[in-house]
């Protein structure tokens, strides 16, 4: 059978471009090497019945209107506003920097906006070139402030120094002289009430959808055939290589259940210490609103081999994909989108609107 479209991978860029094709074209066949939909927001109820985010947490936040109204028409929402607090100095202090974390790190007792802007340009460095991750968070909040909260746990995270990371890294991490607590400060902030599985079957429910599981691109039946194709898999995989491997960092998720209501007071919290091998624990129950008397918790562990999670972005590895781009433009009715085959750091809202954006561009010509 020849199919008008092949697409490769069903996380959320693939299944809402599967989803937006649908309406159109009568034979879409999407694959993931995987054994169930979603990517890495797929989530599952484990033992205890409690939802786990199977990839690690993943917080829906969104200030694009377009985002969160597609993502309605496949589940209802919660309200959901993210904290996050970081283990220093034997004190949980907020996450994102604001003037609480100043006042419980410093012990000081500054109580307005102007206050906290003049102590923060204190604290600030004075970087004429912005060259590195490290230096976006030196420029923002001084070097104390970077060491105690942000080096060892970057350290961990990407298995290098900050000083070679991309600015890119850090840039999006906001920095608040309010007292704010919230992580992320867009106008949708939710969670899918039934979960993210749920929410990607909706959208993959059209009969002109062909799934195949285990299936790996390279290994597909030569008897099927398509005009089209999508791929949101690692562009250098998809290249066999040839310009050489790039760097994506791989996590390793502990699971731990237990039979209380909750396992911390706080639904994320980072651990910068180098001692400490893992970043973070997340406690799910706070992310899905789940009322029960049993909990459960992911601790991470970074690390380099293993499924690719986030594009380690050095000047090197953006050359590399560089030269994977230019051969990916030579190629007809052939589309790269998301995280791991643009080599980007994509949020989830982001990932959606690349996707509507490249279907909106199919739907608009004849392929």
């Amino acid at each position: 059978m020849e199919y008008d479209f092949l697409i490769v991978g069903s996380g959320l860029s693939g299944s809402t471009l599967a989803e937006r094709l649908s309406h159109k074209y009568k034979k879409i066949l999407l694959i993931d090497k995987r054994s169930h939909l979603g990517g890495n927001v797929y989530d599952e109820y484990d033992k205890n019945n409690v939802l786990i985010h199977k990839y690690g947490p993943h917080i829906f936040h969104t200030n694009s209107k377009e985002v969160f109204d597609y993502l309605s028409n496949f589940t209802e929402w919660i309200k959901y506003e993210h904290k996050v607090v970081s283990f220093v100095d034997n004190k949980f202090v907020p996450i994102p920097v604001n003037r609480n974390t100043l006042n419980l790190i410093f012990n000081e007792h500054l109580k307005t906006d102007e206050e906290t802007s003049i102590y923060l340009d204190k604290l600030k460095k004075n970087i004429k070139i912005i060259k590195s991750a490290k230096d976006v968070v030196l420029s923002k909040i001084g070097k104390e402030l970077y060491k105690k909260l942000f080096e060892g746990y970057t350290k961990k995270q990407w298995g290098i120094n900050p000083e070679k990371l991309s600015p890119e890294i850090t840039k999006r991490i906001p920095i608040r002289i309010n007292c704010d607590d919230r992580y992320f400060s867009d106008l949708y902030q939710y969670m899918p009430k039934d979960g993210y599985t749920a929410m990607i079957k909706k959208m993959l429910s059209n009969k002109k959808i062909k799934i195949l599981l285990n299936t790996d691109f390279r290994n597909l039946d030569k008897k099927i055939t398509y005009k089209n194709l999508i791929y949101t898999g690692p562009i250098d995989y998809f290249f066999n290589y040839k310009y050489g491997k790039l760097n994506y960092r791989s996590i390793y998720f502990e699971f731990e259940s237990y039979n209380k209501n909750h396992y911390q007071n706080y639904p994320v919290i980072n651990y910068p210490d180098e001692k400490i091998n893992y970043t973070r624990i997340t406690e799910f129950k706070y992310l899905t609103g789940q009322k029960i008397n049993k909990t459960t918790i992911v601790k991470e562990y970074p690390q380099s081999k293993g499924d690719e999670y986030y594009p380690i972005l050095t000047a090197e590895d953006k050359k590399i994909y560089e030269k994977y781009k230019k051969e990916a433009l030579k190629l007809k009715n052939t589309y790269f989108v998301g995280r791991l085959a643009e080599f980007k750091y994509y949020n989830m809202d982001q990932a959606v609107a690349a996707a509507l954006s490249l279907s909106k561009k199919i739907l608009a010509m004849e392929v």
